[in-house]
């Protein structure tokens, strides 16, 4: 059962993939320069739409609010940026958003296009901590607000409020369910993203839990997976034909925790894996699957935290410089209350 769910999902996430790559080898390179026409008409319209909505809303009367993330594509944000528009929006007010796709450059520059397009307040998620501090400048330059959200910047002394997971306490609790459910202890491999702060005290909490704990666990392995479900796959397919008989694994997030589970899967072995996220798709496994948990986050509570905090500081109250955001752990036996359906 386990071997059909795994399988099925697998198989759809591999259609969805080729069908975002975008064709066939037989496409001719006249429909290629087609699409590619029709994609920057598409995007300069849409550039062109919102700058017109801005100016619409200044002239209104109503406040525009730039949102900059490091990347607009990933479900996380896309709820995370919905979250903060409706509140936005609740007030009668435009939010004007921009994706840098991972760009450092392309982040610093649109930041500077919505100054042009005279936003009064940024919300801020670098790609860079620090590739985005001549942005930050900028903004301060013009004075304008800065409200951090989910992954802090270099200089922390730039934003006005920042509000984010609690990501020790989202490992921690992985490694306090690990050694509940492992009492006798033994081998265990950790999946991590060293150059992610976020991640790094992720592994801290987990690492921190299971020795707490009391119960012996033995890290036999240890490697970098870049936050990337398929890197995690090949770092644990090499980890686990090394070391067949580990109790777990532990991902840095829940992609990391979805290639481990490829991996253990194909081995034909059942260590219990951990991730966290909170994601859909790491949910809907839980009941039928050995993935154990997940650290849940919330970008929901996160966007709107942040978004009612800038509100709050526009009305001349005092606000928090740094808001954590409660993590807790979804297991198959909890996992109906937050639902498999999206994010909580």
């Amino acid at each position: 059962m386990k071997k059909k769910v795994f399988c099925a999902l697998l198989c759809t996430a591999m259609v969805a993939s080729l069908t975002a790559c975008g064709g066939s080898s037989s496409s001719t390179a006249a429909d290629t320069s087609s699409d590619a026409a029709a994609e920057e008409t598409t995007e300069a319209a849409d550039d062109t739409a919102e700058a017109d909505t801005a100016d619409a809303a200044a002239s209104e009367g109503g406040k525009i609010f730039g949102y900059t993330c490091m990347d607009g594509t990933n479900p996380f944000f896309v709820t995370l940026e919905g979250a903060i528009r409706e509140v936005v929006e609740s007030h009668g007010d435009q939010l004007i958003s921009m994706d840098p796709a991972n760009d450092s450059n392309t982040q610093v520059n649109q930041i500077e296009d919505m100054i042009s397009r005279g936003v009064e307040v940024m919300f801020v998620n670098p790609v860079d901590a620090d590739g985005i501090i001549p942005g930050l400048d900028m903004l301060k330059e013009a004075g304008i607000p800065m409200f951090g959200f989910d992954t802090q910047v270099g200089d922390m002394s730039y934003l006005t409020s920042y509000a984010g997971s609690d990501n020790y306490n989202a490992g921690y609790v992985c490694g306090e369910d690990l050694a509940k459910k492992v009492p006798d202890g033994g081998d265990i491999l950790v999946l991590d993203s060293p150059t992610m702060q976020s991640v790094t005290d992720r592994t801290n909490g987990f690492l921190d839990a299971i020795k707490e704990s009391g119960v012996t666990f033995n890290v036999v392995g240890q490697q970098d997976a870049q936050g990337n479900q398929q890197v995690a796959n090949e770092k644990a397919q090499d980890l686990l034909t090394a070391h067949p008989d580990v109790v777990a694994i532990f991902g840095g997030n829940d992609p990391t925790a979805l290639g481990a589970y490829a991996a253990a899967d194909a081995a034909g072995v059942t260590p219990l894996i951990y991730g966290v996220d909170g994601s859909p798709d790491v949910k809907a496994l839980l009941k039928d699957t050995i993935l154990e948990g997940t650290g849940a986050q919330s970008p929901i509570t996160i966007g709107e935290t942040i978004a009612n905090t800038a509100y709050e500081w526009l009305d001349g109250k005092e606000v928090e410089s740094f808001i954590p955001i409660d993590t807790f752990l979804v297991t198959a036996d909890n996992v109906d209350q937050y639902g498999t359906d999206g994010w909580q």
